[in-house]
C-alpha cells in the first residue's frame, strides 16, 4: 500500500499504544503462571499476535477481547509438552524468536522455529554456543528454520552482550522454572540494558526473583513458580517518539497512557528532545509537546536503539549538525535502519553521511516533497510521515503498510490529529 501525506500541522490527543516490549513480557510472563491472568490495555499487532500464536502452540489457552482502552487477554497458563514436530511461526517479530526459543525447550517439546522478512538473518549464535554447551539438540542451515529438542538445566549461562538483550530476557523468562540454580553472565559490556531491567522487572510482578549484580552478572534462583493475577500494559515511548517528532516539527500534540516512573529505556526521547530545545511538559492529561526550534547534537543509541528512526528524522529538520553513534546494531533490524534513513531522507533534500556506527546529519530548515520506501519496516514508515509538517511538498510512503507489524491504526491516529493521508 502506497499514501500519500499532505503537509499540515498536527494537534490533538492522541492515547499512545501500549508498550511492544512491555506487552510481550506481560503476555509471556503470564503464559508461564498456571491458572487464570488477565492482562489488560494491550494494543494489537502482528509481533503480539506472533507470541500468542506460539504460546498457545506449546499449550497456553488465550481468548481475547476488546474495550475502550485497547484489547485483555484472558490466560490460562503453564507451558505443556506437546506431540509431534510443532512449527513456530515468529512472523517478522526478533523479540518473539529470541523470547520463545528458551522456553520451547523447556516445555519439553520439539520445535522448529520458522519467520519471515529479515528474521531468518537476524543473529541467533549466541544461543547454538549455548546449545552445544548444555546438549541441547538443533538444526540450522544458519537462521531460520531452526529446530530445537532437549532440556534447559540450570547451571551457568554466558552469553556476549553486544549482540541482543533478547537473548538475556529469553533465559531469564525460562531460568527461574529450572530444577537447579543458574547464574547468567554477560562476557562483554552489556549494551541496552534497560530492556533487561524492564524483564526483571515484569519478572518480579510475577513473584519472580532475579539477583542484579551488576556488571552483567544475574543470579537466579531455580524451582520457582509465576504468579497469575490481574496485570496492565504501560504506554509505549518508543512510538510516542513519533508523535513528539510530529509535534516539534508543526502543531501541538498531548499524549496519553504513558507511565513517569517507567522503566522503559526510550523514554529517553523526552530528555533528547529536550535537550535539542523542544518543548516537552507534563501536563493535567499526559505528556503535551508544540512546535519548537530544535539545534543538532549529539545521541548514543547504544541503549536506545529504536529510537534512531525518529531521531533522524528530526535531526533532518534542526538547525546545526547532529550525530547519532553506536547505532551498529540498527542494520540488523527489519531493514537496515541506517542506510534506510539517510537514503530516504536525502531523497526529500537531507544532508546526511552515514557511517558504519551511525549518521552524521547536517539539518535544513525544511525539506522537500518526493517519494520514499519504508523498506518494509514500520518504524521507517513512521519516522519519513512524522516530519511530514517540514516538507513543502506531499510525501508518498511506499509500503506504508508496514506499520501493521508494531502499529496497526498509526494512519487512523494520523488522521485523527488533522493529518491528510490519501491511499495511492
Amino acid at each position: 500500500m502506497n499514501i500519500t501525506i499532505t503537509p499540515r500541522p498536527l494537534t490533538g490527543t492522541l492515547r499512545v499504544p501500549s508498550s511492544k516490549s512491555m506487552t510481550h513480557r506481560e503476555i509471556i510472563a503470564s503464559a508461564l503462571a498456571k491458572g487464570r491472568t488477565e492482562v489488560t490495555g494491550i494494543t494489537w499487532s502482528q509481533d503480539i499476535e506472533a507470541t500468542c500464536r506460539i504460546l498457545t502452540l506449546l499449550g497456553v489457552s488465550m481468548k481475547k477481547s476488546e474495550g475502550e482502552k485497547g484489547i485483555t487477554l484472558i490466560i490460562e497458563g503453564g507451558l505443556q509438552k506437546q506431540e509431534g514436530l510443532l512449527t513456530a511461526d515468529a512472523g517478522e517479530s526478533g523479540s518473539t524468536l529470541r523470547f520463545l526459543i528458551p522456553l520451547a525447550i523447556l516445555s519439553g517439546s520439539h520445535v522448529v522455529f520458522t519467520g519471515h522478512g529479515r528474521l531468518s538473518e537476524r543473529p541467533l549464535t549466541p544461543y547454538y554456543r549455548i546449545f552445544d554447551e548444555k546438549g541441547i539438540s538443533y538444526t540450522t542451515k544458519g537462521g531460520l528454520p531452526l529446530e530445537v529438542e532437549g532440556k534447559l538445566p540450570g547451571g551457568r549461562y554466558e552469553l556476549p552482550g553486544n549482540v541482543s538483550s533478547q537473548f538475556f530476557t529469553g533465559l531469564l523468562f525460562a531460568l527461574p522454572l529450572a530444577e537447579k540454580d543458574s547464574l547468567l553472565v554477560s562476557t562483554t559490556p552489556l549494551e541496552s540494558k534497560s530492556y533487561v531491567d524492564m524483564t526483571v522487572d515484569t519478572l518480579a510482578r510475577h513473584g519472580i526473583t532475579i539477583y542484579d549484580r551488576g556488571e552483567g552478572i544475574y543470579e537466579i534462583p531455580g524451582g520457582q513458580h509465576y504468579e497469575r493475577g490481574t496485570f496492565s500494559v504501560e504506554g509505549d515511548y518508543s512510538q510516542a517518539a513519533f508523535w513528539l517528532t510530529a509535534a516539534l516539527s508543526g502543531g501541538h500534540i498531548t499524549l496519553t497512557g504513558l507511565s513517569d516512573t517507567s522503566l522503559q529505556g526510550d523514554r529517553a526521547i523526552v530528555s533528547l528532545y529536550r535537550d535539542m530545545g523542544g518543548t516537552i511538559e507534563k501536563g493535567p492529561e499526559g505528556l503535551m509537546a508544540g512546535t519548537g526550534s530544535l539545534h543538532g547534537i549529539t545521541m548514543d543509541a547504544e541503549n536506545v536503539p529504536d529510537l534512531v528512526p525518529a531521531f533522524a528524522a528530526m535531526a533532518a529538520v534542526s538547525e546545526g549538525t547532529t550525530e547519532i553513534i553506536h547505532a551498529g546494531r540498527v542494520r540488523l533490524k527489519e531493514c537496515d535502519r541506517l542506510h534506510a534513513m539517510a537514503v530516504e531522507l536525502t531523497k526529500l533534500g537531507a544532508e546526511i553521511t552515514e557511517k558504519p556506527e551511525g549518521l552524521v546529519i547536517h539539518g535544513k530548515p525544511a525539506l522537500s516533497g518526493g517519494t520514499v520506501s519504508s523498506g518494509n519496516d514500520h518504524r521507517i514508515a513512521m519516522a519519513l510521515a512524522s516530519i511530514t509538517p517540514k516538507l513543502t511538498g506531499p510525501l508518498t510512503i511506499e509500503g506504508a503498510e508496514s506499520v501493521r507489524k508494531s502499529y496497526p491504526r498509526f494512519w487512523e491516529d494520523f488522521r485523527k490529529l488533522g493529518g491528510k493521508v490519501e491511499e495511492r
